[in-house]
């Protein structure tokens, strides 16, 4: 109706009509015009993400080669009285890992453990007093491996080779506070399926074990510096037995953490029960002194035996 009350002609319906499916239209085409440049910017933003990921793996699959961390020759850092590391150069580019040297003059403890594990952090909890004892007296050496086997425990986040390339970056740039630092580590232990700590969490315990957290070890946290090496620790382990058992022992594929040796032999007692680890230390060290009593009765004997006297020809007698 009109605004006179009066009735629309048939004309002007038509009109009206008309006016009405112009509008509908016009705002069809608007409607359709936002949606083609929503669906082609947002093939835009696919693209370029596409384009950035190609990018980051073009540059890191030429990203040159770099050197194991320092101190760290034998894949594990070597600590011992006064719980100072052995010093040893970095693994060459393309180099190979060299076993630390064994002997039986000493308790050598090896563990290789996931800073994600569980099972690592009940032994640490449970053994680490018994172990840091026996390093401090000069007893024994522990070699720490950092391993990475639980990278999808930690919901995309990378904790366990995280968490390895921290230890190698406190290998490299403060050894002596490598086993105050570790200690730390499992006593702020995150659960698994958890994202982890985060690198400021780990550079902020480096420095309560005496870091130096304000040059090149923080960026070597931050950058996952040694996250190549961490990739080359695994592939070793999946490709050989570890090179610590004794001669005559078991050999032992260290794909499992914590993997425990004590000159060479395998510990394979609970993980929760230090009276049992603390058996199995007496019962090797017992063993060493065995074989060690032996060797040195060996040679007393052989030395107490008087050689036997044949005659010279000097002594031969002459015919007159």
């Amino acid at each position: 109706m009109t605004d006179n009350g009066e009735k629309l002609t048939k004309n002007e319906r038509r009109a009206a009509a008309r006016e009405k499916a112009r509008l509908q239209h016009e705002a069809r085409i608007r409607r359709e015009k936002r949606n083609r440049g929503l669906t082609i910017g947002g093939i835009v933003i696919a693209a370029l993400a596409v384009v950035v990921v190609v990018v980051m793996v073009i540059v890191n699959g030429i990203r040159p080669a770099a050197p194991g961390p320092e101190n760290m020759a034998a894949d594990g850092i070597v600590v011992g009285q006064g719980l100072e590391a052995e010093r040893t150069d970095p693994i060459p580019v393309d180099g190979e890992m060299v076993p630390t040297e064994q002997t039986d003059d000493i308790l050598q403890i090896v563990i290789y453990q996931d800073y994600m594990c569980g099972h690592c952090g009940t032994f640490e909890q449970t053994n680490g007093e018994t172990i840091r004892a026996l390093v401090e007296q000069g007893l024994a050496t522990v070699e720490y491996h950092p391993v990475s086997f639980l990278d999808n425990s930690s919901l995309g986040s990378k904790y366990s080779t995280r968490a390895a390339n921290a230890a190698a970056c406190v290998a490299e740039h403060s050894p002596d506070s490598f086993f105050e630092w570790n200690t730390l580590m499992f006593a702020n232990q995150p659960d698994q399926m958890t994202t982890g700590l985060e690198d400021e969490q780990m550079i902020e315990l480096a420095g309560q074990a005496g870091v130096d957290t304000e040059g090149e070890f923080t960026d070597c946290v931050r950058s996952v510096h040694f996250e190549d090496w961490v990739r080359d620790v695994v592939d070793r382990l999946y490709a050989e037995p570890v090179p610590y058992t004794y001669e005559g022992g078991e050999e032992v594929q260290a794909l499992q953490a914590p993997t425990v040796l004590v000159n060479g032999r395998h510990y394979q007692g609970p993980n929760e029960d230090a009276a049992v680890f603390q058996g199995f230390i007496q019962s090797v060290q017992g063993e060493l002194e065995a074989a060690g009593g032996s060797d040195e009765e060996g040679a007393d004997e052989e030395a107490s035996q008087e050689p036997s006297e044949s005659p010279s020809e000097s002594e031969t007698e002459e015919t007159p």
